[in-house]
């Protein structure tokens, strides 16, 4: 951060610091936000020729933002990066307009590129099923391929992260009829949970060599430590390669799957929205898209007038 004046420094600080007090960031989020909105200040100061200042920043026009921009996209950064890095600048510029009191128009009006979002690819019914039956013959160990069963069942059965479904500890079994979830930036939900999760963790308590520990990982890795994400991921690329399903059969896909059956059972979109735990309503919406891009397979592959 050499090219960034103190003052945008501290500045930039002090907005991550709220950012993770107040509107519950993630680290990883943190992280993100510090490096887009430093490398939009450091562009700044070599465009305009010096550290921009407070003052500076507040000077900042259509015209720059279009140089920062061009110059983005001259270093092969994708349409979907940069309107993400854009819009951690526009929440940091709200912020420290706020704070300053001047008007960020210039900034906030910038329209992000358009890009394609890449819809959620979930498995058919069946395709689930069988990856669950699959992987609980991937382990000669009992006890471990009765852990990565009660995993993939979780993310299937509940639309839970990996990184959720792995944070849970000793204290949350036997699991109860329904979970409190904490997700993405901190924001807690409540997550029905179906029997075949709930006893498919049972089942692998019983057999696990390891005590289940009020503060210790629920799942435990082979030698006992917190069961890594790496270990779920390896067992579904083989259970995948062996019912010859895409490379996009992942972890994360069965809580596509999921959604996305819950919607073709005529589950409400608002009631999907929160068990996922999506904070808009728009990330929800992709799966309308799937699921109409189904229908119109079948209508396509069916209909006389096709």
């Amino acid at each position: 951060m050499s090219a960034i004046s103190p003052q945008a420094g501290d500045a930039l600080r002090l907005w991550l610091e709220g950012q993770q007090a107040l509107a519950g960031a993630s680290a990883n989020t943190v992280t993100a936000y510090r490096g887009d909105v430093a490398e939009f200040l450091a562009f700044m100061a070599v465009h305009k020729g010096a550290p921009q200042g407070l003052a500076a920043l507040e000077r900042i026009g259509v015209g720059d933002m279009r140089a920062w921009m061009a110059h983005m996209r001259g270093r092969g950064i994708g349409a979907r990066s940069l309107a993400r890095k854009l819009s951690a600048v526009k929440s940091f510029y709200r912020w420290l307009a706020e704070r300053e009191g001047f008007e960020p128009t210039a900034v906030l009006s910038t329209r992000a590129p358009k890009f394609r979002r890449k819809l959620p690819r979930p498995l058919a019914e069946d395709a689930a099923r069988a990856v669950i039956d699959r992987v609980e013959v991937q382990s000669a160990t009992p006890w471990v391929a009765a852990r990565d069963v009660a995993v993939v069942t979780l993310l299937y059965g509940c639309g839970l992260r990996i990184s959720e479904a792995l944070s849970l500890k000793g204290a949350d079994a036997p699991l109860p009829r329904v979970l409190r979830i904490t997700g993405k930036g901190g924001k807690e939900r409540i997550v029905p949970v179906i029997d075949a999760a709930r006893d498919a963790v049972a089942d692998y308590l019983r057999l696990c060599p390891w005590p289940c520990e009020a503060q210790a990982p629920l799942f435990r890795g082979v030698r006992g430590g917190a069961l890594s994400p790496r270990a779920i991921q390896k067992v579904m690329a083989q259970a995948r390669m062996q019912l010859g399903l895409p490379a996009s059969a992942t972890p994360h896909a069965l809580r596509h799957s999921f959604a996305t059956h819950l919607l073709s059972a005529g589950g409400d979109l608002r009631a999907i929205q929160e068990l996922l735990g999506h904070a808009s309503l728009s990330t929800t919406q992709a799966y309308t898209a799937v699921d109409s891009a189904r229908l119109m397979e079948v209508y396509e592959r069916a209909h006389p007038r096709a």
